[in-house]
């Protein structure tokens, strides 16, 4: 696994009650990231099915997609002359 160095600022106080914690090693650092990165992840998905369950309410069921289907088959079956029968006389 490739590495890299990384440089942080952090409040004096916070630092040392880190470094007290066994916080500011590699290992910790490397752990703390991690589990952010996967809350952050779950976040994002929590988000999207949100998004999801919202736009479900337009949607439409599949009776009512069956009843729209055979509305426009029907609609396509009548001749389309049907309303000018016998208009010209």
């Amino acid at each position: 696994m490739e590495t890299i160095t990384l440089t942080i600022t952090l409040p004096r106080e916070l630092a040392a009650e880190a470094n007290q914690a066994g916080l500011l090693t590699s290992e910790s650092l490397a752990a703390l990231l991690k589990r952010e990165m996967r809350q952050r992840r779950t976040d994002k998905l929590f988000v999207a099915i949100d998004r999801l369950d919202q736009t479900k309410a337009d949607t439409f069921d599949i009776d009512e997609i069956s009843a729209e289907i055979a509305a426009a088959r029907a609609k396509r079956r009548r001749p389309a002359n049907l309303g000018t029968v016998g208009a010209g006389r």
